[in-house]
């Protein structure tokens, strides 16, 4: 880690990108939903998370700029086209972000990544994940991961199927069951700067934020998936406690 970049040790940048050439669901990063764009509800879980200095759209797109600008976000460049396309990986689109930002803004230790996919985070998600980082040393990741019960099976070279774990051969209650968890750091995720740097978007010495969170499976890339978030915000607000 350079000299500069430990002054900016304690500093974070949120990054949420979100490109304007959806197929599944065209335009989703600016469609309403519960009141507002998409994109809105990400950027507003990073600002009211309140460990985030910066929270900045990467976009190619000017309407998502718009959306994300009046949501409170921070758009000072457009992504290039080529790091826009419908197979380009997440992690080079998170590094030109956060090089650009610092560029601008001088150097970034964590990093959180949001996708606006997700939008049934909690802010407080992304406060513990900052909070993780800033305060053990020795984890270089944190992020949210929704606990299962599930027996899981992967196909073998030769074609035959086989048990990811031999124990899960061994059937009972859910409740005496030794559970798995399934890594979703679009929901909430921070990990080192330097980790961006190299081009990835998790470490190796990690801590999990476990949830167990029905609504927050819901990942919207098509209109079904739409559907099932609108449906599941009237069902929310119908029913949030006093």
């Amino acid at each position: 880690m350079t000299d500069d970049n430990r002054a900016g040790a304690d500093r974070v940048i949120a990054i949420i990108p979100a490109r304007g050439g959806s197929k599944g669901l065209p335009g989703k990063n600016v469609r309403p939903i519960g009141g507002k764009p998409l994109i809105a509800h990400s950027v507003h879980h990073a600002l009211e998370s309140g460990v985030c200095d910066r929270v900045l759209v990467t976009t190619d797109d000017p309407e998502i700029r718009a959306a994300a600008e009046e949501a409170g976000a921070w758009t000072p460049f457009m992504r290039d086209a080529g790091l826009a396309e419908d197979l380009t990986p997440t992690e080079p689109v998170l590094k030109d972000a956060l090089e650009r930002a610092e560029a601008i803004d001088g150097p970034f230790g964590i990093v959180v990544f949001l996708q606006p996919t997700d939008i049934f985070r909690k802010p407080e998600w992304i406060a513990r994940a900052v909070g993780i980082l800033k305060t053990r040393p020795e984890v270089d990741c944190a992020f949210a991961a929704n606990k299962t019960h599930k027996n899981f099976w992967h196909q073998t070279e030769d074609g035959t199927w086989k048990r990811v774990f031999d124990w899960m051969a061994v059937y009972g209650p859910r409740q005496t069951r030794t559970p798995l968890f399934r890594e979703d750091t679009g929901l909430a995720s921070a990990l080192r700067a330097d980790l961006i740097r190299q081009g990835r978007r998790t470490g190796d010495r990690a801590e999990i934020i476990e949830i167990d969170d029905t609504a927050s499976g819901i990942d919207i890339h098509d209109a079904f998936d739409f559907f099932l978030a609108e449906k599941a915000l009237e069902w929310l607000a119908a029913n949030r406690k006093p």
